[in-house]
């Protein structure tokens, strides 16, 4: 998927399923794995494949596009923080029995996914507001609706904020993860264009997790030096600096389809 936004979508171009292997076999994915790869993107529904003799050319589809443009829009526009924030909290209150427990792995996964967390048993809470459809969603898709109550408002008198921050997520670990990402690509250097290009794909697929875990808080919640805020600005440094390698390289990958 990374080599599909990165690469793909930015031309919009077919391109052959050769030039695909190519540049999965220069990520170390073994050819059997990569056909394979290729085959599940495709029955998703992201690409098509068209026979053209021998050949086949990929084609990203329209839902191909809106999901990699979705993507790369929560993956690059993410910044560590919040920096406009109202004050209001969305409240998700939502208890799973024991006849819905087989879902109640899938429910935690998505809604740690959509940016919420859980600083009590049956309760979810984020800043970010506008992320009530998108919640409403995730409750609706599971059949779990009937069970759940939600609220956006701000804190209420009994409580305190920060320590329900402190309790919703894990913090701690998180930084530990932001800390391992900055270790590991601050030591790497492109020194031609076939790095660049394997560094940029390693490097945004190392970090497209982060957005959808980390709950970019507001600054008054935050610590004072988010470690966060930091990794961002560097993914983004060292992206633009990789591009110019990545692309020549992946312009040697395979000739124009036509």
């Amino acid at each position: 998927m990374v080599v599909l936004g990165e690469f793909v979508l930015p031309h919009d171009e077919p391109v052959w399923s050769a030039t695909l292997m190519r540049a999965l076999a220069d990520l170390d994915v073994e050819p059997t794995a990569a056909r394979k790869a290729i085959q599940r993107t495709t029955e998703r529904g992201v690409v098509a494949a068209e026979k053209d003799g021998r050949r086949v050319r990929i084609t990203l589809t329209d839902a191909g596009r809106r999901l990699l443009n979705a993507g790369g829009e929560r993956v690059f526009g993410f910044t560590g923080e919040s920096r406009d924030w109202d004050g209001r909290w969305l409240a998700l209150t939502l208890t799973v029995p024991e006849t819905h427990r087989h879902l109640r792995h899938h429910l935690r996964t998505r809604l740690t996914w959509a940016g919420l967390g859980s600083p009590t048993a049956g309760l979810w809470v984020t800043p970010h507001t506008a992320r009530a459809d998108e919640v409403a969603h995730i409750v609706d898709d599971l059949g779990l609706s009937d069970l759940a109550f939600s609220h956006v408002g701000a804190f209420g008198p009994v409580g305190d904020e920060r320590r329900m921050v402190e309790q919703a997520w894990d913090l701690d670990d998180l930084a530990g993860h932001y800390a391992d990402f900055l270790h590991r690509f601050r030591r790497l250097r492109a020194d031609d264009a076939r790095a660049a290009f394997r560094q940029r794909v390693e490097l945004v697929q190392a970090w497209r997790r982060f957005p959808y875990l980390d709950p970019a808080l507001p600054a008054r919640l935050s610590r004072p030096t988010w470690i966060g805020v930091e990794a961002a600005g560097f993914l983004h440094h060292t992206r633009s600096a990789w591009a110019p390698g990545s692309d020549e390289h992946w312009a040697r990958l395979g000739q124009p389809v036509t």
